[in-house]
């Protein structure tokens, strides 16, 4: 596998000559509009996002945050890196489905109402509701698998239409998850699946899970959650079931819900992986994931690129390669488990 670097992001190139000759020149035709921003224009963002900030924290009179998170941080100086900066010559309107997708058609069609240059748009249901709102306003995808598959691109190399952006996980990663989880405990065998279904299709991550699943002797039992109410009696029902270890499956509406779902796995003695480090940060057992600072700061790219000019659908579509293990040793301790060196000594990060 060959890897090409673009500043600090690394992306995945398929195998065949045809793929490297379209990112080639995807990648020409992005560099040749002019190198200058248009003097005196004040451009302008829409962005649509899940969950803004914690309920503390004030926002500009737009709805975006005037700190955020550490994502939100990394967008703004990726932006910075081009010249851009909110309140001189750009505007960011926000607006956030708050974990309910069910919001996100009225939320982007108030976005394009505003007539933006450009929408950046963040997980796989937004970015639908965003290209059913629009078909000419260039929409840069953030936190969105396989968009492929999902039928948001038509190709990696040349997506087409308006939307184009960094893509956040690969499919191979469910079996990694489970390989880490198997050599973290390596008596398991029975894993509790938590998804929540009907707003992240995810049915080739579904087979890899399965087949990976089968190579390593586990039999996986998932459980839905469609709502806040239900996680207690899921939990217990998993419980009742005997399941030894927990896989949670990346999904925006856990946002909101992640120190609850962390609380309940040690509440039941679960150990568990997680897609995101987040979960890991709040206690959780471990995690496999994307630096997903560097591919927030990534869009700085594409949204230069868009202003000056490139179409969104020439802009390749940049899948990482590399991802972080993160380890919650105390969490470890707390579960009774001592885990292997070997394990340890691959973390990216071991908090203690």
């Amino acid at each position: 596998m060959k890897q090409l670097r673009i500043s600090d992001f690394e992306f995945r190139i398929g195998s065949t000559a045809l793929y490297i000759l379209a990112v080639a020149l995807g990648l020409l035709a992005a560099s040749m509009p002019s190198d200058a921003q248009q003097p005196g224009k004040v451009y302008r963002i829409g962005f649509l996002g899940v969950n803004a900030f914690a309920p503390t924290e004030a926002t500009h009179p737009q709805k975006c945050p005037v700190t955020g998170a550490q994502n939100w941080q990394a967008w703004l100086a990726g932006l910075r890196e081009h010249g851009y900066i909110p309140g001189q010559n750009l505007v960011i309107d926000c607006r956030w489905t708050e974990g309910r997708a069910e919001r996100a058609p009225a939320l982007a069609a108030e976005l394009v109402s505003l007539k933006p240059d450009l929408m950046v748009v963040a997980y796989t249901a937004n970015v639908r509701a965003a290209k059913q709102a629009t078909s000419t306003i260039p929409i840069v995808m953030v936190n969105v698998s396989n968009p492929v598959e999902r039928g948001l691109v038509a190709n990696l190399a040349r997506p087409g239409g308006n939307v184009t952006g960094p893509t956040d996980t690969l499919l191979e990663t469910q079996g990694k998850l489970l390989q880490l989880l198997k050599e973290a405990v390596p008596t398991i065998s029975r894993v509790a699946v938590l998804s929540h279904p009907g707003v992240t299709p995810e049915p080739t991550f579904g087979r890899d899970r399965e087949t990976a699943a089968l190579a390593l002797d586990m039999t996986l039992q998932v459980y839905a959650i469609r709502d806040p109410a239900e996680f207690a009696g899921v939990f217990a029902a998993m419980t009742k079931a005997k399941a030894e270890a927990l896989f949670v499956v990346a999904d925006p509406f856990w946002q909101a819900h992640i120190q609850r779902i962390v609380e309940l796995a040690a509440q039941s003695q679960l150990p568990a992986v997680y897609p995101w480090r987040d979960f890991v940060q709040a206690g959780g057992l471990l995690a496999y994931d994307v630096n997903r600072i560097a591919i927030f700061r990534r869009l700085g790219f594409y949204v230069d690129r868009i202003f000056k000019g490139a179409n969104p659908g020439d802009l390749p579509v940049e899948q990482p390669t590399k991802f972080d293990l993160v380890i919650n040793l105390k969490t470890a301790k707390a579960l009774g488990l001592t885990l292997p060196q070997s394990l340890l000594m691959r973390a990216d990060e071991v908090i203690e």
